[in-house]
């Protein structure tokens, strides 16, 4: 019988290959071309992660994950694999797992604010140049001192609004603000709304502490975020999620000590994107957290078809290394290979470059850390079988299994707080009604004759003013005039979070 704080990942040669509990929040690394086994590898690890008692999170981007809820069920394929690796404590069961989802559909509604998003993920999200992006801290600054929340996109459209038609007298304290810089904000911000950004940004927001849950039997729970549509119409969206997600963790954990599992394992699928998209400095930032979380327990594992898609800096964190099948079609295809097969330890027993074209779906080649922290020799490695279904739940499975969440009654209902968007609509009614009293004021000491006829100008006048004004925050707005706003929780503006 295996340790306690150990799980079977597969078997080579009839040995057990086996991850330890204590080297889990050194990350890794899941790699292959598309068919070769690489979500089914996700599974295998997910369920020993969950009962080590570890919470994981992973995005289910093909629907195929959310089978481990359930049992598995006897196959020929699965008996076959087990006459091969000595698995005594195999039992065909399902595991806890909560469902989310950014749009509501198969899942809790996940939310967050634009405070807690901050400048950097949303001006990488958002695709900005330098100038824009100057323009989107200037808002938050702004808000910040103001003591105003942006919550949603109205809010800072709302802000946006307000710094273009002040922005002579903000240029001194905050530098040029272009009118053109806050346009083409506004209409990336109306493409966001579209991709799905109105449902995201708001409250109530997420508390990480709710994806850090075991279960009654001391199972760590399997948070899986239903992926399908955010990834085909908006993968910046989603890989700014699980950007926003990872700084959180960092952020809001406490540093331990070595420990025999870690607090949470938070996988990465089409880990490309993450890499592939983000500005100089996010990539930055995202290589210092990925070597830093580590302290606070965090195991990080990235799920890519090459790991030529990781950043060499990232890629030498990374303890766990599963690599499945590539394909050589080209000789760019094979340099690849070659340049993989040398990010294993050698095994003299073990052409790696060649055995890499000819894995079957289901086995990989594979380094482990020891118990000195060491990578092991690089291991032709069966993959254990799911102990839960492979394949997705029915749509009615689902349902049933998202009814009974302890969470539903916290997050299903959007919710909407006074934020900017009603402070700058207040101040510009507060405006209109001064500007109007001023000139009743001024009318009043003109003769009758005169008063007459001014009046119902003034009138007009002020209704125009009034008008204008609530025009101006009212266009923050934008498409979704008459819709119900979800909002979110005021986080922190250039450094810690504020709870």
């Amino acid at each position: 019988m295996q340790s306690k704080h150990t799980f079977t990942l597969g078997a080579s040669n009839e040995t057990p290959i086996v991850q330890l509990g204590k080297m889990s929040n050194r990350h890794g690394m899941i790699a292959g071309a598309t068919g070769t086994g690489k979500t089914v590898t996700l599974q295998v690890l997910a369920e020993g992660f969950s009962q080590l008692g570890v919470p994981v999170f992973a995005a289910d981007i093909k629907g195929d994950l959310s089978g481990i809820a359930v049992p598995g069920k006897p196959h020929p394929k699965i008996d076959a694999r087990l006459a091969k690796m000595p698995l005594p404590d195999y039992q065909q069961q399902g595991f806890p797992v909560s469902f989310w989802d950014l749009y509501g559909e198969n899942g809790l509604p996940v939310r967050t604010t634009i405070s807690d998003m901050g400048p950097l993920l949303l001006a990488n999200l958002l695709e900005l140049n330098d100038t824009q992006e100057g323009v989107l801290y200037a808002a938050f600054k702004i808000a910040d001192e103001q003591g105003m929340l942006m919550l949603d996109l109205k809010d800072l459209r709302a802000m946006l609004v307000w710094m273009g038609e002040n922005a002579k007298s903000l240029s001194l304290d905050y530098g040029n603000i272009s009118s053109a810089s806050i346009g083409a904000i506004q209409r990336r911000l109306l493409v966001l709304d579209e991709q799905g950004g109105d449902k995201f940004f708001g409250e109530p927001a997420l508390e990480l502490s709710d994806m850090m849950q075991v279960d009654y039997s001391r199972k760590g729970v399997i948070n899986l975020l239903d992926a399908t549509r955010l990834y085909a119409e908006s993968p910046r969206l989603y890989s700014a999620f699980l950007l926003w997600i990872l700084s959180e963790l960092f952020e809001q954990l406490p540093e331990q000590g070595d420990a025999d599992v870690p607090k949470m394992v938070f996988f990465f699928d089409e880990a490309h994107l993450l890499f592939e998209s983000a500005s100089k400095p996010l990539l930055e930032k995202l290589e210092q957290v990925v070597r830093l979380i580590r302290s606070k327990g965090v195991g990080v594992y990235f799920i890519s078809q090459s790991p030529m898609d990781i950043p060499e800096d990232v890629l030498g964190q990374l303890g766990l290394k599963i690599q499945h099948a590539l394909r050589a079609f080209t000789p760019k295809d094979r340099k690849a290979i070659k340049t993989v097969a040398e990010n294993f330890r050698e095994n003299p027993a073990l052409d790696t470059a060649s055995v890499l074209t000819e894995l079957g779906i289901g086995e990989a080649l594979v380094s482990v850390l020891n118990e000195k922290g060491t990578p092991t020799v690089v291991e032709h490695v069966l993959i254990a079988p799911p102990q839960s279904r492979i394949g997705p739940l029915t749509a009615d499975e689902r349902t049933q299994r998202l009814s009974r969440s302890p969470l539903k009654a916290k997050y299903d209902q959007a919710i909407d707080r006074h934020s900017a968007y009603e402070v700058l609509k207040e101040k510009a009614l507060q405006q209109a009604q001064s500007e109007q009293k001023q000139k009743e004021e001024q009318q009043a000491q003109a003769p009758r004759s005169r008063q007459s006829r001014s009046r119902e100008s003034a009138s007009s006048s002020g209704m125009d003013i009034a008008s204008s004004l609530a025009k101006s925050a009212a266009r923050a707005m934008g498409s979704q005039l008459g819709r119900q706003i979800i909002r979110g929780i005021m986080g922190s503006l250039f450094g810690g979070k504020k709870r």
